[in-house]
Formats: structure tokens, sequence, C-alpha cells
């Protein structure tokens, strides 16, 4: 008999658990590290592709449409408002003091300010969920505190000043008023959850604030740095100008017909009807080639006056930040702009295409009609569909008002229709996978629960107050 009975757990059987529990965390930090996502994302690649069911023609339509979508991003959005916005966002880390932005936007700041620079700066910027992250990315890296940057993150393309007014034209005075008013507190409440939800970690963002040297002396005088990010702002909102989208198209056999532009592609244009045609009725999409209109024909009104002229009012603003860059900066700096630019389209790029192909494929999937009868009534669920699906989808600048347009004509509630413009514009699959990459899947989780749960619950009091 042994008399030593702790001695038999020190034998062979301890060491292979031991080794077990060493496997196993070594797999896991390496499932979690870099090269582990890399193995992933090759999986799912390998996945979808091995089980794509090809032969369907709703998959061979859908993958034509994610192509598609990607053309349209490319040639309507890069060029005018996402590289003006990635060119804003290294100048944030080039030329603005880290001490600037503290100041303003850190967590030290007023809060009072921060939160009311940040949730109203989307009256300003016309910009879509997308174009709106390099700017984002710019002030958070910059240590702004993570409220007043989410703040940011969802009034830059929540609260267009365009359309909030098209709302009200188009879906009605409660509904606009509903959304400017839901919007502006939804900013602040996103923007103040966070802050609470990661006060620890912002917390640690103030300790090591105020272990920061003292800021050095500006390099050139507060009103040319003003102006010249006031310029590039100016660019990027008059080269991102959005032509009024109501328009009477003329057809080649004579014909004409009201509608409104959803998507300007590289053979034809995707039109929303306002009124019956051609065996569709209103609010029914219209796919039209090219060659099959002469012209199409809008309202006159300042918008379109402006849109006739954005970019030689870009081109003029422009050659001004040439003027500026030749005169007040530095050849170093300018090195310095321009690799920060590099290194935030290297980081954006690629999840943004890869998250509108992603949203295209999977958004011609679904069509309209099944989307509306999840919708019908004010439920809490109806809701939370309305505003998880205005979440994911990408709804390009002024797009979401006559999408919600056609919902509601198909038997969308009001309160639905409120919880998609509230989170719809904020959000999309792009967007989502970008704001991981930058603060983290945890905090961007967080973020995008914070504005569907609340969408959902603002979507439900509007439908009880007016329904």
């Amino acid at each position: 008999m042994d008399k030593n009975p702790g001695k038999a757990l020190t034998g062979t059987a301890p060491i292979k658990e031991s080794y077990w529990i060493t496997a196993w965390k070594a797999g896991k930090d390496w499932l979690l590290g870099r090269e582990g996502k890399i193995f992933l994302l090759f999986v799912g690649i390998f996945l979808f592709a091995y089980y794509l069911p090809l032969s369907s023609p709703k998959v061979q339509e859908a993958i034509l449409e994610a192509f598609l979508m990607l053309q349209a991003y490319a040639r309507n959005h890069t060029l005018t408002c996402v590289v003006p916005a990635l060119f804003i966002a290294g100048a944030i880390i080039t030329f603005l003091s880290q001490a600037s932005v503290m100041r303003y936007l850190g967590p030290t700041a007023n809060k009072v300010l921060a939160y009311s620079v940040a949730s109203v700066s989307g009256t300003i910027l016309a910009v879509c969920s997308c174009s709106v992250l390099p700017m984002f990315a710019g002030i958070y890296k910059m240590g702004a505190g993570l409220g007043p940057a989410s703040a940011f993150l969802y009034s830059g393309p929540g609260i267009n000043i365009l359309a909030i007014f098209l709302t009200a034209r188009v879906l009605g005075f409660e509904l606009g008023v509903a959304r400017v008013v839901g919007a502006v507190g939804f900013a602040f409440l996103v923007g103040l959850a966070m802050a609470f939800i990661f006060r620890k970690e912002e917390k640690a963002k103030v300790a090591a604030a105020m272990a920061l040297p003292p800021p050095e002396a500006p390099r050139r005088p507060f009103w040319q740095t003003t102006l010249f990010f006031f310029s590039l702002v100016a660019f990027l909102i008059f080269a991102a100008w959005v032509t009024p989208r109501d328009v009477t198209i003329h057809l080649t056999d004579g014909r004409q017909v009201k509608a409104v532009v959803l998507e300007e592609r590289s053979l034809d244009m995707i039109f929303q009807l306002a009124q019956d045609f051609d065996g569709k009725k209103k609010d029914d999409q219209l796919i039209l080639p090219k060659e099959r209109f002469t012209r199409l024909e809008r309202e006159p009104s300042l918008a379109l006056a402006v849109s006739q002229v954005n970019f030689y009012i870009a081109g003029t603003i422009l050659l001004g930040i040439l003027l500026m860059l030749w005169r007040w900066f530095t050849k170093p700096e300018i090195d310095e702009w321009l690799h920060h630019t590099w290194e935030f389209t290297k980081l954006l790029a690629p999840l943004l295409y890869g998250g509108v192909l992603a949203v295209g494929f999977v958004s011609a999937l679904i069509p309209p009609q099944y989307v509306a009868s999840l919708v019908g009534d004010n439920s809490l669920a109806a809701n939370f569909i309305a505003a998880l699906i205005g979440a994911f989808w990408y709804f390009a600048t002024l797009t979401e008002v006559p999408i919600t347009q056609a919902l509601i004509r198909m038997g969308m509630d009001k309160g639905p229709a409120l919880a998609l413009l509230l989170a719809g514009p904020a959000l999309s699959l792009p967007n989502m996978i970008v704001i991981a990459r930058v603060m983290g899947w945890k905090k961007a989780a967080v973020f995008v629960c914070l504005i569907v749960v609340v969408a959902t619950f603002v979507g439900l009091g509007f439908g009880w107050l007016v329904g």
C-alpha cells in the first residue's frame, strides 16, 4: 500500500494534462492572433466558394449586382467622397497637435462643448456611412475621447441637413422632425453610453494624456491651420455635392416618366418610379439602359444650381489648398501628410470595397416586398428588424428617403420607418468592418448594438405617439 497518496498525483498524468492545456492555449492564442485571423479568412473564402450554388439564376444575378454596386461605389463615391476624406484624416494626424484634439474632444474636454461639436457635425458633412470613417479614424487616433468620437461617427452621415429636409418633404413633417430630434439626441446618447461603458479605458487615456509632455509651439499661426482645414472640408462638401434625385426621364420613344434616381451605373441607371409606368407601379424600381433615355430633367433649385458648378467650386478650392501648401507648409510636412494618408488608405480601402461587395450580393437576394412584410406594424419585433436591416444595408447619400418611402407604401409602419432612418445612414456592413479595425471588435460591437437598440425603442415610441 502506498503510504504517500499524493505521490500518484505527481506521475505522468499531470504532465499529459499540462501538455493538452498548453496546446489548447497556444492554439487559441494563434487563432486570435493575426495569422489565425488570416487562416480563418482563407477558410471562410474557401467554404463560400465551395458551396456557392452558382447554377442558381438568383445567385448569378446577386453576383452581378454585387459587382455593379462595387463599380457604382468606385465611380460615384470614391474620388469625390472617400479620397478627400482620407486626405483630411491624414491632415488631422499631421497638422493638428494632439493637445488641440485632446483639448476640444479628449476625455478631459468640456463635455457639453465636445458632444455638441461632435453631434451636429453631420449637418455640414453630407457624407455616407463609409466616407465619414477616415475622419473618425483620424480624430480617434489623435486621442479624441471615445464618447465624442462615437458621437461624430454617428452624426457624420446620420444628421445630413439635406436628407432631413428631404425626409420632411417626402415622408411628412412628423417624420422629418422626429428624424432631426432623434438623430441629434441619438448622437449624444450613443456617445455618452460608449464613454460610460468603457469608462475604465477612458480613465487610462486621461492618465496617459496627463503624462504627455507640454505641447510644442505651433508651427504656424492658428488662423492658417484653421483656414487650411476649413478648405479641406469645403472641398469635400462641394466635390461630393449630391445632384437632386427627383427627375423627369425623357425616353427615346418620346414618353416621359417621373422618378427618383437611386444609383447611376456604367451602362444603366436604377430609378424608383414616382408614377405607374410600363406595367410597373409607383415606387417600384426601374432599371433603364442609358440608351433608352435622352436626358433627365430636374426642377430648378439652389441645390441643382450648385450641382451644375460644384466641380468648378471644388477646383477653385483645390487651387487655394495647393497655394497654402506651397506658401505655409514645408516639404517634410507634406511628405508626412502623404505618408499618413497612404497608411489610412491601406487600412480602410480594402475593407470598404469588400464590405460594399458583400452588401450588394446579399441585398440582391432579399426583395423589398419581403422586407416590408416584416415591418408592417409597430411591434417591438418590427422596429428591431427595421433597425437591424438598416444597420447592415448600405445607403448612398439621400437614397434612404425614397427607399423608405417605397417600403412605407408597401406597408411599413411609421415606427419602423423612423428606426430604419436612424440606424440606416449611420451604419453599414463595410462601415462596421472598418470601425472594428480602428477601435477593436468589442467597442465596434457595442457601438452597433447601441444604435440598433436605441433606434428600435425610438421607433417604437414614435409609432405609439403618432399611431
